[in-house]
Parts: structure tokens; C-alpha cells; sequence
């Protein structure tokens, strides 16, 4: 269990957290869903240790973080990006494999097209030996279609090893599809909690029910 003690953030006069708990449970995956501004992109910066913060963030693991944007190191192959976080050559080949990139292996991150490179962006995040994935709108730059093709890939790597997943979106379809719980936020505190029946799928027909639901916890 992740847990968030009495956390305090603060960007000069602003206040983005005062005295914010909150627990996130392990092999889950957490939907942080809400409006910008309201501290989702923090949240998920403090769990990685790249802004400072007052409180305690306890049992907090290694983590793989998957951008907006893939982040690729551009002078480097497909290949050659995954070997970054991965010396394991039968890994990296499985994974090429398992993410439909083994064609492009040898190509680099400018030659690739937008649903390639967040491809690459995640296999990059499952190799790496962490216990927890940070994902900061990893879909919202992506067409319906490449959406839910490229959720369907996610769900399908996070189901081998149920790593703990941490999803920040403003998109209520989105929280629908991939969680096992949603939390939406609104000025730095959880204005409310949900929890959908069944595993996350990237089919949107799924939740109809539950979706309604997230909407009307936004309004």
C-alpha cells in the first residue's frame, strides 16, 4: 500500500495540496480524473520524486513513468532506447514482439508515427524493473481508434505482472475503460471515489453505466 500522509505542495502562493491523504492499493490501477489544474500531473510528480513536497509518501517504489508525449531519445534506435532501461537482449525482443515493433526496431523515434513512438514509450515503462507505472495522459494526443488500440496494449502488458498503475486523464472515457478505481480531484483534495465492476477493458461499451456516473461526479 502507497500511502500519502498529511501532504502539503505549494508553488509559491499557491496552494495545490494542504494535509492531502490518500492510499493507493497495490496491483491496481488508480484513475486520477479532473479538470486542469487540479493537481493530477502533481500528484503524479511527488510519487516520482520530481518536485519536492512536505508530509510522507510511504512504501514508494521504484517507478516507470509513460508522458503525454513518448520522450524517445531521438539518436537513438527503437531498439536502442529499450536497451536504456533494459541489458537484456531476449527481453527487449519479446517485448518488440509483444508491442508489434519488431519491423522497426532498427528505425529511429522521428521515423516512427505517433501510435509507434507511444508504443515504444510503453514497452520502455514495462521493461524498466519498477513496481509502479506512472502515466501522465498517454492517450490524448491519439485518434479514437489508435486510443483504444493502443489501451488494449497497455491493459494486455499491465495484466502479465499487475504492476501498481497510477492514471492521470481528463477524459471520463478514458477513467471508464482503464481503472479499478477512479478518483476525481477538484482543488486538491478527492471530491469523489469510484469503483467500477469488473477488470479495465478498452472496449467503450463496457462500463455504460459507470461512466455516467464519472460525469456526473465532474458536474
Amino acid at each position: 500500500m502507497i500511502e500519502f500522509k498529511n501532504i502539503t505542495k505549494k508553488y509559491g502562493s499557491l496552494t495545490v495540496y494542504e494535509n492531502f491523504n490518500l492510499s493507493l492499493e497495490e496491483g491496481k490501477i488508480t484513475c486520477i480524473l479532473g479538470e486542469s489544474g487540479s493537481g493530477k500531473t502533481t500528484l503524479l510528480n511527488m510519487l516520482a520524486g520530481l518536485t519536492p513536497y512536505e508530509g510522507e509518501i510511504s512504501q514508494k517504489p521504484a517507478c516507470s513513468y509513460i508522458f503525454q508525449q513518448p520522450r524517445l531519445v531521438p539518436s537513438l534506435t527503437v531498439r536502442g532506447n529499450l536497451k536504456l532501461v533494459c541489458k537484456d537482449k531476449n527481453r527487449v525482443e519479446e517485448m518488440l514482439l509483444a508491442v508489434g515493433l519488431s519491423d522497426k526496431a532498427g528505425a529511429y523515434p522521428a521515423q516512427l508515427s505517433g501510435g509507434q513512438a507511444q508504443r515504444v514509450s510503453i514497452a520502455r515503462a514495462f521493461l524498466y524493473p519498477s513496481s509502479l507505472v506512472l502515466m501522465d495522459e498517454p492517450f490524448s494526443s491519439l485518434d479514437l481508434a489508435l486510443k483504444l488500440k493502443i489501451s488494449a496494449l497497455f491493459l494486455e502488458l499491465w495484466k502479465r505482472e499487475r504492476r501498481t498503475a497510477v492514471f492521470v486523464t481528463h477524459d471520463a472515457d478514458e477513467a471508464a475503460m482503464l481503472s479499478n478505481r477512479v478518483l476525481v480531484l477538484k482543488n486538491g483534495a478527492v471530491a469523489a471515489e469510484l469503483f467500477p465492476e469488473g477488470e479495465p477493458s478498452a472496449d467503450m461499451f463496457a462500463r455504460p453505466g459507470f461512466r455516467e456516473k464519472l460525469i456526473k461526479s465532474l458536474i
